[in-house]
């Protein structure tokens, strides 16, 4: 007897980074690595899956900027010449190791690896991976939601107009990509504070994922926990994280991922290789970088230079055998609580997309275990998306959640603290010049439009949550400051130009070809209402 419903939720997502004034960017290669290790793994995954009959139902998000970057052609083509580059050297890694049994099978499924990505890349997807993952919704296997434009924190916005317009132009863009509105909605770092879902309503958005105690302690307290959805004021749902799942897949402890037979993520041959040899590799400034060829398994809490050698056909089993224990937990944890629910549990399991196959190289295969096992091996578990449960059930209980994040102690610290506090007083003087540029300009046209779009574009790009959270993680925070920097100094510039009416074309076109975000983007979001 089916006892419970497991929602799978990949959360696809990163920031804007494209850079045509130069010939190769470091940044870049966050995509690129992404596309390589996560984006095809997942798309031939679903695809496999639904050729072989298989039947399957799986949430996916893919937000705008992330669209906006894999359909574009300067990225699409600068990722081809990376991946060209990484069969090069793979190639000439089966041919240097194959003496070296332990390294050599590794080697074989690099060439492999990179193969397969080029032929789905070019041949299949004709570089369009988004049409990919619009094909399988289209089909019945994805449920594909959106975000907010540019993952901008929106309990932090000054303005109404401001968190409108970072929903309606992602809405927009959904529609763009995927030919229908979006239904459901990945709140920007599951940030929520109460009446953000009369937005979501105005955008037609029925649902949203936030944090487990954003449900548990909302008002009133939720009768059945985090395992149903409880509907907003603005009849929007909302879907809890589970702990239990999280804490398998994510813990540094006890998840999955740190198991010593797993492939070592901070161990490279961009920094292993002798220098000559990985030199035409690297960027044109010769600095080691990673590479994405791995030889060293996790092994366990040693340092980097005492890890053993990845075994590519252990960690496949090792892959089966945790997929194995957390189907069997599910089903142990729907058996506890479906009589106390008194009905099936939803247990939601919501995760960023890159940590299957960039963060854990071995995730694809775990999903793809995980996937045929619940359609093979079990009738009391089954996979389903929020909307099949909204279909199910209709009796919701009426809620209004709690201000919560998934973020370090769940609020808002990570994105805004000493480090960060900075950043909020130049967003908000540009969002309240924002609104009052759409209300002044009603019907602009010609140059003037194209001002009024841009500064938009630069405002949505200064808002992105990625730049406080690289600061406070302390990773790339030159690049990170540089960017909000950059993004607020532009649009200062045009708010000037603007007003003045002295609009500089030729550096409007400079920056145009740069931000290129949101071709579609209408200015006029920002208006008061």
């Amino acid at each position: 007897m089916e006892q419970g419903l497991l929602a799978l939720i990949f959360h696809a997502h990163l920031p804007f980074v494209r850079h045509p004034e130069y010939p190769e960017f470091l940044e870049e290669d966050w995509l690129f690595e992404a596309i390589s290790e996560t984006y095809i793994p997942l798309l031939f995954l679903f695809r496999t899956l639904a050729e072989e009959g298989i039947g399957f139902r799986v949430t996916m998000g893919l937000t705008p900027p992330l669209c906006e970057m894999l359909v574009d052609p300067l990225l699409q083509q600068r990722y081809v010449k990376h991946l060209h580059r990484l069969i090069e050297l793979s190639e000439k890694e089966v041919e240097r190791t194959k003496n070296h049994p332990a390294q050599h099978e590794t080697a074989r499924m690099y060439l492999d690896h990179f193969r397969a990505a080029q032929t789905i890349y070019e041949d299949q997807c004709q570089r369009n991976l988004v049409n990919g993952f619009r094909e399988l919704q289209d089909a019945g296997y994805l449920e594909i939601i959106t975000c907010a434009a540019t993952h901008g924190f929106l309990p932090l916005m000054s303005t109404t107009e401001a968190r409108r317009a970072q929903i309606q132009v992602a809405r927009r863009n959904y529609i763009k990509h995927f030919g229908r509105d979006p239904q459901g909605i990945w709140l920007p770092e599951c940030a929520y504070e109460p009446g953000l879902e009369q937005l979501l309503a105005e955008a037609g958005i029925r649902y949203f994922i936030v944090d487990s105690h954003g449900i548990m302690y909302g008002q009133p307290r939720p009768l059945r926990g985090i395992y149903a959805p409880v509907k907003t004021p603005a009849d929007v749902y909302a879907f809890a994280r589970d702990v239990e799942t999280s804490e398998q897949v994510w813990s540094s402890e006890i998840g999955y991922p740190g198991d010593p037979v797993y492939r070592e993520f901070y161990r490279d041959l961009g920094y292993d290789a002798e220098y000559e040899y990985i030199k035409p590799y690297l960027h044109s400034d010769g600095v080691r970088r990673n590479i994405g060829l791995k030889y060293h398994r996790v092994t366990g809490k040693v340092g980097l230079d005492q890890k053993d050698f990845y075994v590519p056909s252990i960690a496949t089993e090792r892959a089966a055998e945790h997929a194995r224990h957390f189907l069997t937990s599910r089903q142990r944890q729907a058996e506890y609580l479906y009589p106390l629910l008194g009905r099936k549990p939803l247990i939601v399991s919501p995760y960023d997309a890159e940590l299957f196959g960039h963060w854990w190289f071995e995730g694809p295969q775990f999903l793809n275990f995980l996937i045929r096992m619940t359609y093979y091996d079990t009738d009391r578990i089954r996979l389903a998306t929020p909307l099949d449960y909204l279909s199910e059930y209709n009796d919701i209980q009426q809620q209004t959640p709690a201000s919560s994040s998934w973020g370090a102690e769940g609020y808002y610290r990570m994105w805004l603290n000493g480090s960060t506090e900075w950043i909020y007083p130049h967003l908000h003087y540009a969002e309240r010049r924002m609104i009052e540029l759409a209300n002044q300009n009603p019907t602009a046209q010609g140059l003037r439009l194209r001002a009024l779009n841009q500064a938009a574009r630069e405002l949505l790009l200064a808002q992105s949550s990625d730049w406080p959270f690289i600061i406070s993680t302390g990773t790339a925070v030159s690049y990170a400051i540089k960017r909000v920097k950059d993004h607020i100094h532009r649009f200062h510039r045009l708010d000037e130009a603007i007003q003045s009416g002295q609009i500089d074309e030729q550096w409007l076109e400079d920056v145009e070809s740069k931000d290129t975000i949101f071709q579609e983007i209408d200015y006029r979001v920002y208006r008061s209402i």
